[in-house]
């Protein structure tokens, strides 16, 4: 596949894109007032382990699945009494893929998913699993439809296919017709824009794709989007109006909306989100949030942490945040989100996905291939290659995510190649290799994380003369010429950082975005030792240390710990600990207690604002 050979010669072979017009650069998602403007994944290639982990996505995931059995058969017996399988889901990210990659079979699994669903679709429009008893009504039939007329516009943006735009509309067209006869549906013990998760989102894509306004207008006028305005309810009780997923489903449709009709009270939600997540203690260290699927702020990282469909839709609004603002920031929370909570929803053979992925406590995979959380697992590993680079601001380029990876943009200047080569997360040293076909002037913007406090930047070997400020974007506006290069050092030490709320008087291990973890099952003499009673000693810290436990070039740490209990410092310590990175399947602990909690050394979460 395209990751492995890409990890394998990248840097042995010519780069080999596809040329791409700047004018021709629009997304129904994006607006050419916003600072940044997003790329055709189809002129992004990666490699890297975000790159490894899209091929690992594709061949033991994607092309493993029993679509026959779980995905299409429910959608022609027609039986069920209520639930969602997430076909709709599929065919987005099977799009995506496809696009991307190129990949015979999964153009061919893409034209299969999307062919055998249209051909279920009744003469009303009807595209579901349901009998007829409980269309609509019944929980999840709506939100499973929302789904479906969102991957087939998918299928129609990327592909040009017009019968599956025949398909969305002729779908949504019973949906809008049918809403009117319960326009104030009672979703049971749950709130109505929970029931409906993603649907405003679909039908502006949809209004967006077809040019016809009354999609629009069924958003503003029968589901009141303009007005929605949810406080941040923490905890899972009532109508569960603390659901992050569905919470940051609205907000991306309120931000599509600001785009057409610009409203500060449209950013209002996702302001609150944001400042409840950097502010008060709503983002956990492994850049992820929630509880049992619900906002939530004790920094508790049990059992149900971390909803791998909140996790997809937070990375969603992060993107989206970047390209309407351009904030470096935003490139921050998305790589520790990527590198930790995403990646750990994976199984490192690929095949497995988690619903949640905690980290204090053994962690569990999902049971089955359908439902949400595998689903926006595969949506968001698709969409990755769009978060690397992005268009702007003006007639740059800026680099949010290190990895190897390359891009070639095309405009009336003539053509420029840009190129990552970098073992990204191992090191901090990147290099960006320029090539344009003629000299042409622009800024080119790489991004400063704010772990980072010490960046380097060189232009041919040149040291640039202004500092760089950790948290910011770097510009470089020169004129570019064939061959060259801009060296980007960010130095990455081990940090130990303070834990907040519940983890209050711990630290956890950080290493450039990455969190270690421990595993108990490599320590034998930890079998019957809770692993967050452990203490550490701080200053006996070795590594970084080659381990393929979770990737093939995978990095691990050791650290030596007193058991429960012991008079430490002064005991001798008990056991020699090896930390391994988060996606670590049998990760069970990140926080360990320390001898003193107020040390200098130990730093606050830098993606926490004070």
């Amino acid at each position: 596949m395209i990751a492995d050979r890409l990890v394998a010669t990248y840097f042995r072979r010519a780069l080999v894109t596809v040329a791409l017009s700047i004018a021709a650069l629009s997304c129904p998602l994006g607006a050419a007032d916003d600072a940044l403007q997003p790329i055709d994944p189809r002129q992004v290639k990666v490699g890297g382990e975000i790159g490894r982990r899209i091929d690992l996505t594709v061949q033991n995931n994607l092309l493993k699945l029993n679509v026959e059995k779980d995905f299409l058969e429910p959608f022609r017996t027609k039986q069920a009494a209520a639930g969602f399988v997430g076909l709709g889901m599929l065919v987005d990210a099977t799009v995506r893929l496809a696009a991307y990659t190129g990949d015979p079979q999964v153009l061919g699994l893409k034209k299969r998913l999307v062919a055998e669903a249209i051909q279920t679709q009744e003469a009303d429009g009807y595209l579901g699993m349901l009998a007829p008893q409980g269309r609509m009504w019944a929980l999840w039939d709506i939100h499973e439809m929302g789904y479906l007329i969102y991957g087939l516009t998918t299928d129609y943006r990327f592909f040009q296919e017009k019968p599956s735009l025949d398909a969305a509309r002729k779908l949504a067209d019973y949906l809008v017709a049918r809403w009117s006869e319960k326009p104030d549906w009672d979703a049971g013990g749950l709130t109505v824009h929970m029931a409906v998760t993603g649907l405003e989102r679909t039908m502006l894509a949809l209004s967006d794709a077809t040019g016809d306004p009354k999609y629009r207008d069924f958003c503003l006028r029968q589901r009141k989007l303009a007005e929605w305005d949810l406080p941040i309810v923490v905890g899972r009780w009532g109508k569960v109006e603390g659901h992050a997923y569905a919470y940051f489903a609205h907000c991306l449709a309120q931000l599509h909306l600001y785009r057409a009709r610009p409203d500060d009270k449209l950013l209002g939600p996702t302001r609150r989100a944001i400042d409840f997540l950097t502010r008060q203690n709503g983002l956990v260290i492994t850049g992820t949030c929630g509880d049992h699927e619900c906002w939530h702020e004790s920094q508790a990282g049990t059992t149900n942490l971390g909803e791998t469909c909140t996790v997809a839709y937070l990375l969603r609004v992060l993107d989206d945040l970047m390209r309407l603002e351009g904030d470096a920031r935003y490139g921050d929370l998305m790589e520790r989100a990527i590198y930790n909570a995403l990646f750990a929803a994976q199984s490192p053979d690929g095949r497995r996905i988690r619903y949640y992925t905690p980290f204090d406590g053994p962690r569990q995979y999902f049971e089955g291939d359908g439902y949400c959380c595998p689903n926006n697992f595969r949506r968001i590993v698709s969409e990755l290659p769009t978060r690397i680079y992005y268009l702007g601001p003006g007639d740059g380029l800026t680099v949010n995510l290190y990895t190897a990876s390359s891009v070639r943009l095309a405009s009336a200047r003539g053509e420029v190649s840009i190129r990552q080569e970098t073992d990204y997360p191992n090191s901090g040293r990147v290099i960006v290799h320029v090539d344009p076909s003629k000299p042409t002037m622009f800024p080119l913007r790489l991004r400063v994380p704010r772990w980072c406090a010490s960046a380097q930047v060189a232009v041919n070997g040149r040291p640039l003369d202004k500092p760089s400020q950790p948290g910011t974007f770097v510009s470089i506006q020169r004129t570019w010429n064939r061959g060259d290069k801009v060296e980007l050092d960010l130095p990455m030490t081990f940090r130990l950082v303070k834990g907040r709320a519940a983890q209050s008087g711990r630290v956890a291990v950080m290493r450039g975005p990455v969190v270690y973890c421990l595993n108990r099952a490599r320590h034998k003499d930890l079998a019957s030792i809770e692993p967050r009673l452990l203490t550490i000693a701080p200053e006996t810290l070795e590594g970084p240390l080659p381990d393929a436990t979770v990737r093939p070039d995978g990095l691990a740490c050791k650290v030596r710990a007193w058991r429960p209990g012991a008079w430490y410092p002064q005991a001798k310590t008990d056991f020699e600990l090896v930390l391994t990175e988060y996606p670590d399947a049998g990760g069970e602990a990140i926080y360990f207690h320390v001898p003193n909690p107020n040390a200098a050394e130990f730093v606050d979460d830098e993606l926490i604002e004070k």
